[in-house]
């Protein structure tokens, strides 16, 4: 069974898989480009190890957003998206502990983990259906 039965379907949720994954991906590369910095921010939210959870988190979310865009693994990739964005979100950008001049950076950055979250869960719903334009291997 497919995603999708409907002209231009796998298209769309090509698109939709590049648009998450490869900003994910994105996203990760950053986690090594700064991981003195990003370090030091999580060391400064109470993160035990800051420098091989920036490492991590970054492996993560380079490998996930990857694994969406081909098609490989999405059950396992989307359900570890979804878990790090909704732990980060909760733990690294409590907007609502932050000082109010942080406030605002806090709760933007806060949202764009709880949509993202939504996203890689729509994608885990889907973890069990064959995808157009993909590898379709996986443990599930």
């Amino acid at each position: 069974m497919a995603v999708a039965n409907t002209p231009l379907a796998g298209e769309v949720f090509l698109l939709a898989r590049l648009c998450f994954g490869l900003t994910l991906a994105y996203m990760g590369l950053n986690h090594f480009r700064a991981t003195d910095y990003m370090a030091g921010y999580a060391e400064s939210k109470g993160v035990p190890a800051p420098t091989a959870g920036v490492l991590v988190s970054g492996g993560m979310l380079v490998l996930g957003g990857l694994a969406i865009v081909v098609g490989a693994f999405p059950v396992l990739a989307a359900g570890a998206l979804a878990v790090f964005l909704l732990v980060s979100a909760v733990t690294i950008h409590d907007y609502w502990a932050a000082p109010e001049d942080q406030r605002s950076d806090e709760q933007t950055a806060f949202l764009k983990n709880v949509g993202l979250a939504g996203g890689a869960l729509c994608f885990l719903a889907l973890g069990g259906v064959d995808w157009q334009y993909a590898l379709n291997v996986g443990l599930f």
